[in-house]
């Protein structure tokens, strides 16, 4: 068991390193059509990569979505969180000695920051609903068994990752992630409004799954069985109550 935790812990470090090395590098020096890009294409690469092995979670909002559903042990969860939190804060350590000063100079590192006119409460209203929609994709194409698309959720889930990019960049930087806030807030030492990027992911996160296990994945009901003047209708034992 111990060496299981062990291989899947090092996946989880790779692919947060990646995201947090590729994300936030490409704030410093891209546009918002490359960034939303930057984010999409390496946690599409890395769920695709070690998905079968830790679960490619990579962010503490899917880690604790999965862990108020019972979808993973709460053991494994605490190490994932601390695993991605290091991952993150090495990641930006190695960002800030590789880059030249004047291009870490007002960046930040890359940490997400609010956009002009954005306040705390919206902000954390807009990071809820992104990771809403990322963890609800996550719940829908890799945790359903059903899900259409189970064999290229990595690619669904970066194009959401995406798409969210494309509309939050420019509001709060459009995290869903608080290891994507953690690593760069910490080696910059920038903590203004840290907490939008705690709350609003975990809040939105637990939400989305909590929804999804509940509608799609909980107990299913049990089939309507009864004579005619109950006024429930009779199903025929094996058969669906829902087409």
């Amino acid at each position: 068991m111990a060496g299981d935790y062990v291989r899947r812990s090092v996946a989880e470090f790779v692919g947060t390193f990646a995201l947090i090395f590729i994300g936030a590098g490409s704030v410093i020096y891209g546009d918002i059509v490359g960034v939303a890009l930057a984010h999409g294409l390496v946690i599409a690469v890395m769920v695709s990569a070690v998905g079968l092995i830790s679960g490619g979670l990579f962010n503490p909002a899917i880690t604790i979505a999965f862990l108020v559903t019972r979808r993973i042990a709460p053991r494994l969860a605490g190490l994932y969180l601390v695993v991605q939190l290091v991952a993150a804060t090495l990641a930006a350590l190695l960002l800030r000695w590789v880059l030249p000063a004047n291009a870490r100079s007002g960046s930040h590192l890359g940490a997400p920051l609010l956009g002009t006119g954005i306040s705390s409460g919206k902000g954390v209203a807009i990071e809820a609903v992104l990771t809403f929609f990322l963890v609800w994709v996550v719940f829908a194409t890799a945790v359903d068994p059903r899900g259409t698309f189970k064999q290229i959720a990595g690619l669904a889930i970066g194009f959401t990752i995406a798409l969210d990019a494309l509309m939050g960049l420019g509001l709060t930087g459009a995290a869903m992630n608080p290891a994507r806030a953690f690593g760069p807030q910490l080696v910059d030492n920038h903590w203004g409004h840290f907490w939008v990027w705690y709350v609003g992911p975990i809040a939105g996160g637990a939400i989305a799954a909590l929804v999804y296990e509940a509608l799609y994945l909980g107990p299913p009901r049990p089939e309507p069985v009864g004579p005619p003047e109950t006024g429930v209708e009779e199903i025929a034992p094996g058969t669906a109550a829902f087409e």
